[in-house]
Order: C-alpha cells, then sequence, then structure tokens
C-alpha cells in the first residue's frame, strides 16, 4: 500500500438523531462522502456539526441510516451494525467516559491491550514517558487533571497499533511539552503507508502534513 493509496472509503453516509415526539430527525451528515489515506487525516467543523458523531461513527459505535464504509477488505453497510471485525481495527477511547473514574491508568491500559491484539507495551512505555504520565500512574483518574487524564487514554489509543487511530480535540488541555511531543509523533505518522490517525479538532494541526482533510463546514 503506498501513501497516496485509500486506507478507509466512506460513501453517501446519512445520520441523523431522534427528535422530540412528532418532530423530524435531526440530519447530522447527509451524503457523506470522502476517501481517507494513510497518515495524518483531519476532521474539521465548527460546534456541532459532527466531528465527534463521526468519529464515533467510525469507531462502529453509531449506525448510520445509510451508507457505506470499506476500511481495507473490511465492508460496512449501514443500517447494519459495524461487524464484529470492525472494531479491532480501530483504537477509540473517548476521554470522558462514566464509571471510570475509580480507574488507574493500568487499568485503561489493559483495557487498549485486551480489545486491540496489536497493543504494544514499547510503544506505551514511550508514549508515558514522552506524555510525562509515569508520576501519575498509581493514582485514580479523577485525581487527575482534564489534560492528564486526556493524556492517559491518548497514550492508551497510541499504542494499539491499529490500522485506524481516532483522537477527539487530542490537543485541548495539554501541557506545552506533551503538545510537542504529540506534533512530533503525528509528524512520523504523517508518513505512515499503512496507517492513519483522524483527529477531530476546529483547527487543522499546526506543522502536521495531512493526507487528507473533511471540513463539516461552520
Amino acid at each position: 500500500m503506498t501513501p497516496s493509496s485509500s486506507l478507509l472509503q466512506i460513501r453517501d453516509l446519512h445520520l441523523a438523531y431522534p427528535a422530540a415526539a412528532r418532530q423530524p430527525a435531526v440530519p447530522v451528515f447527509r451524503g457523506l462522502g470522502a476517501t481517507i489515506a494513510p497518515g495524518v487525516a483531519w476532521i474539521g467543523g465548527g460546534e456541532s456539526r459532527g466531528k465527534t458523531s463521526l468519529l464515533r461513527l467510525l469507531a462502529g459505535e453509531l449506525t448510520p441510516q445509510h451508507g457505506q464504509l470499506q476500511l481495507g477488505n473490511l465492508a460496512w453497510a449501514a443500517p447494519q451494525a459495524a461487524p464484529s471485525a470492525w472494531r479491532p481495527q480501530v483504537a477509540w477511547f473517548p476521554h470522558q467516559t462514566e464509571g471510570q473514574d475509580d480507574w488507574r491508568p493500568a487499568q485503561c491500559f489493559e483495557l487498549a491491550r485486551q480489545r486491540h491484539a496489536s497493543f504494544s507495551d514499547a510503544a506505551l512505555s514511550d508514549l508515558v514517558e514522552g506524555l510525562d504520565l509515569a508520576q501519575h500512574l498509581d493514582k485514580s483518574l479523577y485525581m487527575l487533571s482534564t489534560g492528564t487524564r486526556r493524556k492517559v487514554w491518548l497514550a492508551a489509543a497510541l499504542a494499539c497499533g491499529c490500522a485506524l487511530t481516532l483522537m477527539d480535540e487530542p490537543f485541548a488541555a495539554l501541557d506545552r511539552n506533551s503538545i510537542d511531543f504529540l506534533r512530533e509523533l503525528l509528524q512520523d505518522a504523517a508518513q505512515h503507508p499503512q496507517r492513519a490517525w483522524v483527529l477531530a479538532a476546529y483547527t487543522a494541526p499546526a506543522g502536521v502534513p495531512l493526507s487528507t482533510c473533511i471540513d463539516l463546514g461552520d
């Protein structure tokens, strides 16, 4: 697979959320199509334009009303739910998850390890160092700042080695050293010929070459 080839095909996606009684459903996407190439992809758009919804859909958490997706040789056609083989190919760990406030980072990393056979402990060790997490490994998540909690889940996702890694506002609330570390990581990832890192943010990451841009509008 060359750097310019397609890793993920998105065709004619329609997604709408249920509305109040006797009200029409609220559309999020209508006929969305895109091709995500290996490297770093950016999903942009204004408030409530569906950036996080698209990530959740790509992760297999949401099912569109209509459309097709193809990740490598794995196809998924709505309105069927994502096939069982889909989620192991996609690293997605939301920063806000109910019922995990008492978890320690090791439990977050173990969840990622169990979900993804490609999880790398060597990569995790580098991420813990680069994101300055070692001093926080014995703390529960509720004891951590928002930025540190986000770094825990970023480390979990980035260590998975999946074909597709999804990140929602990955630079938000991070300290300067962690921002620089993550930017350097993404600069290296931009050259990868077989994997894609998809990040959703209001603005594209400065200094990171992008293989794909999906603008959901203002």
